[in-house]
């Protein structure tokens, strides 16, 4: 048996590849839309991808078992768990084989069991992996966002993400009878999630890549709670903020991606790269998103541009804080980033309306604006004459750790949706753990037409150090 596990870091996101290397078979579960990883790994291997398929309507990426069974002329097979309000719309149309439990298929001489394991989502499904020749007892299963590592799936996400009203507690009770199942397995059993740790998909996640069934059940507080009460409590306490473009993964993903049907670097090569442009894409409402580094973007800026750094944060922020309906064109320094490399970032959560990239000749000719920066001394003497308005953009549970006296709170993800709360009477200070996304939210705030914006450098680690009073709650 090959078995190979891929992981985009900027997702947390983990893809597998089972094959038969005695008859050259193989199959993916869980693609993202990065799908010449799995075709050149098969290639090096000497495996046909003949099989691909996927765990759940993914939340937190876009699915791309539709695309690398177009690429690869293999068989989808999806779930048909869930009910109607479950179903994949693609199915019929993409020739898919739906999956139930009890189901089982082959893989060469590996037999994939399939568990319906629903809780995160109706029609969760986890795969039990048996290397018939070498043993009928199962080697590993696939859990998906079911069970990881230290942790399980959070089940509030169809009511906080996606909008179904009153599913929180039912899913928590859900989740909790299918680990019966799972304690019920093997301890020898190896675990191999979907996720690890830096995902929105639970609230605890390890960072160790895989586990055992065995382990799980003496570490993992999920699998270890038996009782039903005191698990639905525990498992929808604490869960971190679902980002916004969680609802538009869920519907993308059911509904169908669109099959790209090229790399990036090929759509990058065909896209225009005319500088004069970016003035017509500003006054047309467009989103320019510029990759440079914060500290460059503060020092010379195109008033309107929204400053989202090309770093291992950049795939969630520009799910947050681009909208999935205007076009999208990008200021890439090529001496900083690959342009190829952002559209496959953006790709991956479904923003694929990018219709132009711009370079660092961009900024030629041009009188640029910057954001003034002020350090936690200045903004305290500032503050101490009534003279801005500073407001927190950390998330909710930082700010009850400790924050700023009388500052409010609006974390970065939903900045853009409470504009009309700042003050239009005084400058705006803004402050996060250490500067990266008061950055952001300067730029955000100065593409939504807010200019006297000042960022407070070295954030609240700053503030502390500085032995500046903090207010906790």
């Amino acid at each position: 048996m090959f078995f190979k596990r891929f992981y985009d870091d900027a997702l947390a996101q983990a893809s597998y590849m089972i094959g038969c290397q005695r008859t050259g078979e193989a199959l993916v579960v869980d693609p993202n839309r990065n799908v010449e990883q799995y075709l050149e790994a098969a290639a090096e291997e000497q495996l046909r991808l003949t099989q691909v398929t996927e765990t759940h309507i993914h939340a937190d990426f876009v699915s791309g078992a539709r695309e690398l069974a177009s690429r690869a002329g293999a068989h989808l097979l999806l779930s048909r768990e869930g009910g109607p309000d479950w179903q994949y719309g693609f199915a019929k149309q993409s020739g898919a084989t739906l999956l139930g439990d009890g189901d089982s298929f082959m893989v060469g001489n590996i037999r994939v069991d399939v568990l319906h394991t629903p809780g995160h989502t109706p029609e969760h499904l986890s795969f039990l992996i048996t290397d018939t020749p070498a043993s009928e007892q199962p080697w590993g299963i696939l859990t998906g966002d079911f069970v990881f590592v230290g942790d399980v799936g959070r089940p509030d996400l169809l009511e906080r993400a996606a909008g179904y009203a009153n599913t929180m507690e039912a899913g928590a009770r859900t989740l909790f009878h299918s680990l019966e199942r799972f304690r019920a397995l093997p301890d020898f059993v190896q675990v191999w999630p979907g996720h690890g740790a830096g995902s929105a998909c639970g609230k605890a996640l390890g960072a160790v890549p895989s586990s055992t069934v065995g382990y799980e059940k003496l570490a993992n507080w999920g699998v270890s709670t038996t009782d039903e009460a005191t698990f639905v409590r525990s498992v929808l306490e604490g869960q971190p903020d679902p980002p916004v473009y969680f609802a538009e993964m869920k519907r993308i993903n059911r509904d169908g991606p669109p099959i790209l049907g090229e790399s990036a670097e090929q759509r990058a090569a065909r896209l225009p790269r005319q500088a004069a442009e970016l003035d017509d894409a500003l006054r047309a409402g467009a989103t320019v998103i510029d990759t440079r580094p914060a500290a460059v973007y503060a020092r010379g800026l195109v008033q309107g541009t929204l400053n989202i750094p090309f770093n291992s944060s950049f795939t969630g922020w520009a799910g947050w804080l681009v909208p999935y309906d205007r076009d999208i064109y990008l200021i890439v320094d090529e001496a900083v980033a690959d342009a190829a490399n952002v559209l496959r970032e953006l790709s991956t959560i479904g923003l694929d309306r990018v219709v132009g990239i711009f370079g660092a000749d961009v900024f030629e000719g041009r009188t640029l604006e910057t954001v003034p920066q002020a350090d936690a001394s200045e903004v305290a003497a500032l503050m101490d004459r009534d003279a801005v308005q500073v407001i927190d953009v950390r998330n909710a549970s930082e700010y009850a750790a400790g924050h700023l006296p009388h500052v409010p709170n609006i974390p970065l993800g939903r900045l853009a949706s409470r504009i009309a709360e700042l003050p239009a009477d005084k400058p705006v200070v803004l402050h996060c753990q250490g500067g990266g996304r008061s950055s952001i939210a300067a730029s955000l705030l100065r593409a939504h037409g807010v200019r006297d914006v000042i960022n407070m450098t070295g954030g609240f680690a700053g503030w502390r150090r500085a032995g500046l009073p903090v207010t906790e709650s």
